[in-house]
């Protein structure tokens, strides 16, 4: 007997690419977004849901992998980007007002935006984001949505109505279960993200995007952004310069040196 069809969302995010220095602005202190890719850690998550839809036939089945987003227009481009991977559909919330959004406006805003999808069996997430590192929001996301959580699985599998996750650590293994619907956030051990291909590329052209705003969700303005923020940046300044090391010139008792350098610094 077939297993039915699933209706998966991942959350993905439009965030600055580690290559280059992270800036605030000098008023409010949010992060400049100019270059700016989909997070790495979400691709994870992207890759996850596309392998459990596949197991079950994928889209010509039924099943629908949903990127989410929550941004400016420019986050547009991490949903479009997931669609080339092989997501389904995507779905943009973007208003003015979120800017400035900490977790729990953005946890908020994307609850809101799930609840428009109907029935969802599993939302799944990264990690972290690479930009604010909280991990917050994934914990947040499932008390406002009602669900059953796991987080930091490297191992997922879809059993009748159950999700069953491997959580490593240093020492061991945990096994946990929940009932779906559920939500999962997984590491960057748990696969290997693909690429988009050619023909992903020209077929993310015709598939939908549909763009939200705080109106569509009934969602006001005084409970996401800055203006809704339980937490507020106050201060902010540039990472100090790094300092230049100690260098060991060999006279011929360098080895000495260095082992007392080592010492003083409580390596030895």
């Amino acid at each position: 007997m077939q297993e039915p069809a699933l209706n998966i969302v991942v959350l993905v995010k439009h965030v600055p690419d580690a290559q280059f220095d992270r800036h605030l602005s000098d008023d409010d202190y949010t992060l400049q977004r100019d270059e700016s890719i989909l997070s790495e850690l979400d691709e994870y998550a992207l890759e996850t849901a596309l392998q459990l839809s596949e197991a079950r036939g994928g889209p010509k089945a039924g099943n629908i992998v949903t990127a989410l987003t929550m941004g400016p227009p420019a986050a547009a481009n991490a949903v479009k980007k997931s669609l080339q991977i092989g997501a389904t559909q995507g779905l943009h919330v973007c208003d003015d007002a979120l800017a400035g959004s900490d977790a729990a406006g953005t946890s908020l805003a994307l609850a809101a935006a799930i609840r428009t999808l109907g029935n969802v069996d599993l939302v799944l997430t990264g990690m972290a984001s690479t930009d604010g590192e909280t991990s917050l929001v994934p914990a947040q996301l499932a008390e406002r949505l009602g669900l059953a959580q796991i987080t930091l699985a490297s191992a997922v599998e879809l059993n009748g109505g159950t999700v069953t996750a491997r959580r490593d650590s240093d020492t061991h293994s945990d096994t946990l279960q929940a009932p779906l619907p559920a939500l999962v956030s997984v590491t960057d051990q748990i696969n290997e993200p693909r690429y988009p291909n050619f023909k992903g590329i020209l077929a993310a052209k015709k598939k939908p995007v549909t763009q939200l705003s705080l109106a569509d969700l009934g969602l006001d303005a005084a409970d996401v952004g800055a203006a809704g923020a339980w937490t507020t940046v106050v201060a902010a300044k540039p990472r100090p310069a790094r300092s230049q090391g100690t260098i060991i010139t060999d006279e011929g008792d360098a080895g000495i040196r260095l082992v007392d350098f080592l010492a003083g610094q409580k390596l030895l």
